[in-house]
């Protein structure tokens, strides 16, 4: 008699387990379904035109590492100059604000372009309402 509970109660979770599994694999179709629909394939999706943004993403960055030395020469000579020595940790300060400064605000313009030039920004769908839409009174 256990033995006959005991396969009733297993049937029964079989049951439980394959139903759960059954709306799971149901709910993951329908999100990679919804996730299709919503998305268009990237043109960074193409190896090649990878490859071809992130070299050119690449040698802006030299351009700007070159622009920032010497900028950064340039600031801490005309310190030097009209100042003195003041203290070593004053330049290094100096130089490496205005490195990092440049470089990271470089770097992330650098990406907003690299994301514009290629087309990936028209491969996101936003159906959002527009600024008017969102802001202005409803007409009822």
């Amino acid at each position: 008699m256990f033995a006959a509970k005991r396969r009733i109660c297993a049937g029964w979770a079989l049951r439980k387990a394959s139903r759960r599994l059954r709306a799971f694999a149901l709910h993951c179709g329908k999100v990679r379904a919804m996730s299709q629909a919503m998305t268009r394939r990237s043109p960074l999706d193409n190896p090649v035109n990878a490859a071809h943004a992130w070299a050119r993403y690449r040698q802006i960055m030299k351009w700007l590492m070159a622009a920032t030395i010497l900028t950064v020469t340039i600031a801490v000579g005309l310190l030097f100059a009209f100042n003195g020595m003041i203290s070593v940790h004053f330049y290094i300060a100096v130089a490496m604000g205005i490195s990092l400064t440049m470089l990271l605000g470089g770097a992330l313009m650098g990406l907003a372009f690299l994301s514009n030039g290629t087309g990936h920004d028209e491969s996101v769908d936003n159906k959002l309402p527009s600024s008017d839409e969102f802001w202005s009174p409803k007409d009822d």
